[in-house]
């Protein structure tokens, strides 16, 4: 327990701190200096409170074991299952959203951000990858996820993980456009939405034998979708509705198999 709170204590200080100049003026604090790409540089801080927590718990070797799993590329299905499924999740709820709503389907603005016009789509990805993949996956699956795991099950460490992870954006509810507009209903379901992929990378991290390079495609690609240019109000709507009925199925399926590796061992005794 004493890693864990070490990890979300700095993981909070070191994105809040960064973030501060963004927030500040919400609080009074203005004038600070803002560097490019300044929100960007605070999702760095999860992967810079995982590998400070791991070096003052585990030192030399713990620190290598983390190394290994941020680019541990195998099993190549949950790879390719992590970059590929919200592209296809999105191009599905285009067409849900042109046959109930009558929006024209674009799929070539799923390959630009509304946000960076200027990139393209391999620029787009390596910053996602990067500062929101794994800046945050290297802390919240590859540090947190495992220990929380180790005391609690699968089921519950995806649950207290989420609230964990979405108190870390806290101060985004303060600057950041779509955060600053969010009403209680708006908030109930972003967390929800979080709760979603999070027990969807849980099953990711699981299943891949604890590789954070495929937790940090998923969460790269998913960032991408749900930005894209196409990604209008109903296309976010149902791709949020795909997500969460793969996060409830993705659950279903696990609370089954524990049921019945349960009743096997029952019955052998």
């Amino acid at each position: 327990m004493k890693q864990l709170l070490t990890y979300f204590g700095l993981a909070y200080l070191l994105s809040w701190v960064i973030w501060l100049p963004l927030y500040g003026p919400a609080l009074g604090l203005a004038g600070l200096p803002i560097v490019p790409y300044h929100h960007a540089l605070g999702g760095l801080g999860p992967l810079l409170a995982a590998f400070l927590t791991t070096w003052l718990y585990a030192r030399k070797e713990g620190v290598r074991q983390l190394l290994a799993q941020c680019i541990r590329v195998r099993p190549l299905m949950y790879l390719t299952i992590a970059l590929l499924s919200p592209f296809v999740l999105a191009t599905i709820a285009a067409v849900m959203a042109y046959y109930l709503n009558g929006t024209t389907i674009q799929l070539s603005g799923l390959l630009r951000s509304k946000e960076f016009p200027e990139f393209n789509l391999l620029t787009l990805f390596v910053y996602n990858l990067f500062f929101f993949g794994y800046g945050e996956e290297v802390g919240w699956r590859g540090f947190a996820l495992p220990r929380l795991q180790d005391r609690m099950g699968t089921l519950k460490a995806s649950l207290v993980l989420t609230a964990f992870w979405a108190f870390w954006h806290l101060p985004l509810f303060l600057y950041r456009p779509g955060y600053t507009s969010m009403d209680v209903a708006g908030a109930v379901g972003w967390v929800l939405s979080l709760l979603t992929g999070s027990i969807l990378l849980t099953w990711l991290y699981n299943s891949s034998r604890g590789s954070v390079l495929i937790c940090t495609v998923f969460h790269s690609t998913i960032d991408i979708a749900f930005t894209a240019d196409m990604a209008d109000q109903h296309i976010v709507s149902y791709m949020g509705f795909l997500i969460t009925l793969w996060g409830i199925l993705t659950m279903s399926l696990s609370a089954f198999r524990s049921k019945t590796n349960l009743m096997a061992v029952a019955a052998s005794k």
